[in-house]
């Protein structure tokens, strides 16, 4: 059984990897079941921090104002979790995450970087071995195994959490389902992102203009989709261009 791991969660500022930030990492480093190492971090995404995300986690963008960047931050948590296993609940959105970020920063810096690691998945397990839970969620198991979660969606928190309740779960149905607890491989492929076209910039610009609107980003550096959002929820809130 496996007793030597990094459990890592993150917080992001959405849930689609090819735009969204990461916005914090916390991760516990566990050796024969103990937790020995913690690493912490809240990241300057360099955008705003949404509304939804600051009333899910918590986390303000005074918070993170003045804060490190990914590229900063990055490389220490690959050094903290070096060689290990990677842990957590619905580890491949976490995974997915730190891999994209990994890639876009070797790129920027002309280096050849991997990230490629073993997983295991506490929410895969409760779904197999708890089939008839009323939820899998965090939260729920938690409270369902009396686990302390005192700060739900922090990183750190749920990091740790979420290797305390694997450590309930491998001592109670590892005997039954061995083969849940074994390590698996992850699947990460990467997107093209593709940047904004000059139809959608001038668009963007256009409308922004019309609408009094003084943007608070860069529009260069936006993708195709993160533009096709901005002027989605600009019509939305305040209309087409009436010509």
């Amino acid at each position: 059984m496996i007793r030597d791991y990094v459990c890592v969660d993150i917080e992001t500022t959405g849930t689609n990897v090819g735009y969204s930030k990461i916005l914090e990492i916390g991760a516990v480093k566990v050796r024969n079941g103990k937790k020995i190492d913690v690493f912490s971090e809240l990241i300057n995404p360099e955008i705003p921090v949404p509304g939804y995300i600051t009333d899910l986690t918590g986390i303000t963008n005074d918070m993170v104002y003045g804060k490190r960047g990914i590229e900063e931050i990055l490389p220490e948590f690959i050094d903290f979790a070096g060689d290990d296993i990677l842990l957590g609940h619905n580890i491949r959105f976490d995974y997915s995450f730190l891999k994209r970020a990994v890639i876009d920063w070797g790129n920027e810096k002309d280096l050849k970087l991997d990230f490629d690691k073993k997983g295991m998945d506490t929410l895969k397990i409760a779904r197999k071995v708890l089939p008839d839970l009323e939820s899998r969620a965090l939260d729920y198991l938690c409270t369902y195994y009396g686990i302390k979660d005192e700060n739900h969606h922090r990183a750190f928190n749920d990091a740790e959490v979420t290797a305390k309740l694997f450590e309930i779960l491998m001592e109670q149905y590892g005997g039954k389902y061995p083969e849940m607890f074994e390590p698996f491989d992850f699947k990460f492929k990467v997107k093209k992102i593709q940047p904004i076209t000059d139809k959608q910039k001038k668009y963007l610009t256009d409308l922004m203009k019309y609408h009094n609107i003084q943007p608070d980003f860069n529009i260069d550096s936006l993708t195709k989709s993160e533009a096709s959002k901005k002027i989605d929820k600009i019509i939305s809130e305040k209309g087409k261009i009436l010509y």
